[in-house]
């Protein structure tokens, strides 16, 4: 599952062949988001970005937010307060989708994914 920064990493970068979803391509076949990182992508573009996006995301599993996700979020969301760890609700969510399908998450944002105990992170070299 690829979080929103390895996303807009990969918009950004004029050479595509340098963003970390392309050095990632190389070692995985199949992709998914959450359909969180869909909205935090969609709310952060303008139109003409919107249309790169949508031809993005025909290409690459979008997982739905459903009951399994909402459950695994909430166990995510009570550990993490517990502990006076918390880290933004998107994140949380993102990693109940990750957990709930039983799917890696390869971030920019480590900081925040390892607070999460039950997630497995891909490694990402520089």
């Amino acid at each position: 599952m690829l979080d929103t920064g390895i996303l807009i990493d990969y918009f950004r970068k004029k050479e595509k062949s340098k963003s970390v979803f392309f050095n990632l391509t190389k070692s995985y076949s199949s992709f998914a988001v959450s359909i969180l990182t869909k909205y935090e992508i969609f709310v952060g573009s303008n139109e003409t970005q919107i249309i790169f996006w949508n031809s993005f995301f025909e290409k690459i599993m979008v997982i739905p937010f459903d009951e399994n996700c909402l459950q695994e979020s909430v166990k995510i969301y009570k550990d993490l307060k517990s502990k006076n760890k918390l880290i933004d609700i998107e994140d949380i969510f993102i990693s109940g989708s990750a957990i709930a399908s039983k799917l890696k998450i390869a971030t920019l944002n480590k900081k925040h994914f390892e607070r999460v105990k039950s997630i497995e992170l891909i490694s990402i070299l520089p």
